[in-house]
């Protein structure tokens, strides 16, 4: 009688072949074909405007990164834009509203360009400045040089500044440094305000240009007297 015909089993299992070295060997191959095939996208002419456009996208986010940056101040919550009419920036912390010549603040024509700094501080709403001018001071600053850093204690003031580019500080316990600071450009005009007890000082910090002023007070000044007060900061 006939055996009935029984499987046989191998007492070694077939090797499984791991997926893994075939994955990895893939990679390297996938990787090419994509570099390949990138290189002759970018020799194709339609691949310019694409390549345009990512250049144009990485310079706006530059630009928009060094904006931010470059002058933190500049987006603190003290200032005010106003972009109607030429537009200007206004500083509450450092009482100054500045502007380019072609701002409709400005009466301007063949001649060159005219304003009234009591009326542009009044309608910046910038307080404590004068509402009359007792007493007017004009003057220039050169390169590397400083007017103010002092103190009025009869008067307001109120300035006009040009020319150069320059730095306005003003006396202001509210902030860490006991002070503000607003930079004017050689293209802005500037209206600031000085308070009557609160110091004030402007800096020439261009290389070349000279900067020009006119102070407007609201009272005569009598600066041998002991209503003013000298020399506030040492750093200038």
């Amino acid at each position: 009688m006939a055996n009935p015909r029984r499987t046989s089993y191998s007492s070694n299992p077939l090797p499984i072949s791991d997926p893994t070295p075939q994955f990895q060997s893939q990679t390297p191959q996938t990787a090419a074909t994509l570099l390949t095939s990138l290189k002759v996208f970018l020799k194709k002419p339609h691949a310019f405007p694409f390549l345009l456009s990512i250049f144009l996208l990485l310079t706006w986010v530059s630009l928009r990164f060094q904006h931010r940056y470059a002058n933190p101040s500049f987006h603190q919550s003290s200032y005010t834009v106003n972009e109607k009419g030429g537009g200007y920036v206004k500083d509450s912390n450092a009482n100054v509203v500045k502007f380019p010549s072609f701002s409709s603040l400005v009466m301007k024509d063949k001649r060159g360009w005219l304003i009234n700094p009591v009326s542009i501080a009044l309608d910046a709403d910038v307080p404590g400045g004068a509402v009359s001018c007792a007493s007017i001071h004009v003057g220039e600053i050169r390169p590397g040089r400083v007017r103010g850093n002092h103190r009025h204690h009869t008067c307001n003031e109120t300035f006009v500044i040009w020319g150069a580019k320059t730095v306005f500080r003003l006396e202001n316990n509210a902030v860490k440094k006991g002070y503000s600071e607003v930079t004017i450009g050689a293209d802005e005009v500037a209206v600031a305000v000085s308070p009557s007890g609160t110091a004030h000082a402007l800096v020439n910090i261009d290389a070349i240009r000279t900067t020009f002023f006119l102070g407007c007070q609201d009272s005569v000044m009598n600066n041998n007297g002991s209503t003013t007060d000298y020399n506030i900061w040492n750093d200038l």
